[in-house]
């Protein structure tokens, strides 16, 4: 019986329409090696490997009716040369040229009636390279255990190593009544399984009441954060189809750095900058920024599954955080301090994943990650957040396309109804690179908002070198000079009493001198 899609997958076909279409995306450039690299190489790579990623070969059936959830079904009539296409870029093509393209082509939607998935290979960067941008439905790799084309065409080392090609022969389509069977069929067996799951919920409720007390505070901040309403933003207005796209890249190292001058987590360091860039951006647009203006962001973070604590992670293992970035606060440490307080906040209510744990359970697998992020983000209220941001760590070893060295990855997340830009970011082989998705006519500056996330980058970093290189010399010539002024102060204050005895005792001196003349 073909394998039902869950009500995950389906939840994305359920919130998409022509203006928010649910494809998630990457663009990954690539240095060719010695031998070069073309079309015909890519098809016949991805046709030797396909078969590690089924889920590329298969299409959604939907049940007449609608009588259950969707099935996953072979593609009888495959055909790898529609999906995996050819592009190029007027040589030399620049990175701006590049970016246009990624906004047109991610304001298409994907076609139902084949397998939910793009690839395009673009030729003609500037400096001899070359770009692979993919688009895959959510439906296809929103699960951890979820497999992305990337996934299999990529290698650790650059020594090309050729598969064996699969025989594929593609399963009989099952008709429309076999169809309708296998959904009573379900239908029935549904009531069963239901009571099981109740079964077992009220058999732990004493252990999931006593979890959940433990970390009460942490839920309860989540919860008053998400019950005050978001203020009026440019960020959230009525968006069209098309898209533009922004690019910015940063290295792990300055992050680092900044981590260790003034404390937090990378990702505290990466919300911050962020909110940074957002306020320089506003203020661009003349827009009003106060002491207390915040933008609330909807984080996504990879958590530990915990069976004894229900409701507190999302079944696939990420929850999503709210958090007010204070782009209001002119200091970047104190939005910094800010920021990291409120993320440990969240740490208490659920057992954050660390960076290495998700890249050995994925490896190479942001374009799934970032899925998984951007469904929470569809599913919540349209009037709870302004922005959503992914954040994804990948490998910090270089990866190799048929022995093309890839040398940036940027994510493309989907916008959700209302939500006029969404930031992803892919950290690999020691760069961190920020994928901004865009509308188009409510983002033309989408390109100085990826500016200001360098900007902001650039501000928090020099603001903290003054404090943690101060000179020795003229810290000392501070000090003596401090001294040398209280030394004055309590002079002139000691100094003070003596002055007015003097006064006081001159008329005494006056009358003494009058006496005699009166005697004569």
């Amino acid at each position: 019986m073909p394998e039902r899609l869950t009500s995950s997958d389906v939840s994305s076909f359920y919130v998409e329409d022509s203006t928010t279409p649910m494809h998630v995306g990457s663009v990954t450039i690539f240095q060719p090696s010695e031998n070069g690299f073309d079309y015909d190489r890519l098809v016949t790579l991805i046709s030797n490997r396909i078969a590690l990623a089924p889920r590329f070969r298969q299409r959604v059936r939907w049940i007449p009716g609608n009588l259950a959830n969707p099935v996953w079904v072979d593609d009888e009539s495959f055909d790898i040369t529609y999906h995996v296409r050819r592009s190029a870029l007027p040589s030399p093509g620049t990175e701006a040229q590049l970016r246009e393209l990624v906004g047109r082509i991610m304001s298409r939607s994907l076609d139902r009636t084949r397998p939910l998935w793009e690839l395009y290979l673009v030729e003609g960067l500037e400096g001899g390279r070359f770009a692979l941008l993919g688009k895959t439905h959510h439906a296809m790799i929103d699960s951890s255990e979820a497999v992305d084309i990337a996934q299999v065409i990529l290698d650790v080392e650059p020594d090309h190593k050729e598969l064996v090609t699969d025989e594929w022969a593609p399963l009989r389509e099952p008709t429309g009544v076999e169809l309708m069977v296998n959904a009573v069929s379900d239908f029935v067996r549904s009531p069963t399984e239901a009571v099981d799951h109740v079964r077992f919920g009220i058999s732990d409720v004493n252990k999931s009441v006593m979890n959940l007390g433990k970390n009460m505070f942490g839920i309860a901040s989540a919860a008053v954060t998400a019950a005050r309403a978001t203020t009026t933003s440019p960020l959230n207005v009525e968006i069209g189809k098309q898209r533009r796209y922004g690019m910015a890249h940063l290295t792990l190292d300055e992050l680092k750095e900044i981590r260790r001058d003034k404390g937090g987590t990378v990702n505290d360091v990466v919300l911050t900058i962020i909110a940074g860039a957002l306020r320089s951006w506003l203020l661009t647009r003349g827009e009003s920024v106060g002491v207390r203006t915040v933008v609330r962001a909807m984080v996504p973070v990879s958590v530990q599954v915990d069976a004894e604590v229900s409701g507190a992670v999302s079944p696939a293992g990420v929850a999503e955080f709210l958090i007010d970035l204070p782009v209001g606060e002119p200091d970047p440490v104190v939005r910094l301090q800010r920021i990291s307080f409120d993320m440990a906040q969240h740490k208490e209510s659920s057992r954050m994943l660390g960076a290495e744990a998700i890249m050995a359970a994925a490896e190479f697998a942001p374009p799934t990650l970032h899925s998984m992020g951007a469904r929470l983000g569809s599913g919540i209220g349209q009037k709870v957040f302004n922005l959503m941001i992914t954040n994804v760590p990948g490998p910090q070893q270089p990866l190799y396309l048929n022995g093309s060295e890839m040398i940036s990855s940027y994510p493309v997340v989907p916008l959700v109804k209302n939500q006029a830009v969404s930031i992803g970011l892919t950290s690999y082989n020691g760069g961190v690179y920020f994928g901004l998705n865009s509308d188009r006519d409510a983002m033309p500056d989408i390109e100085v908002l990826a500016q200001c996330i360098t900007d902001a980058a650039d501000e928090l970093r020099n603001y903290a070198k003054p404090i943690r290189r101060a000179n020795p010399s003229k810290v000392a010539e501070r000090h003596a000079a401090s001294r040398q002024r209280k030394s004055a102060a309590k002079k002139t204050t000691s100094s003070s009493p003596a002055k007015k005895t003097v006064a006081k005792k001159a008329p005494v001196k006056k009358t003494a001198a009058k006496k005699p003349a009166t005697k004569k």
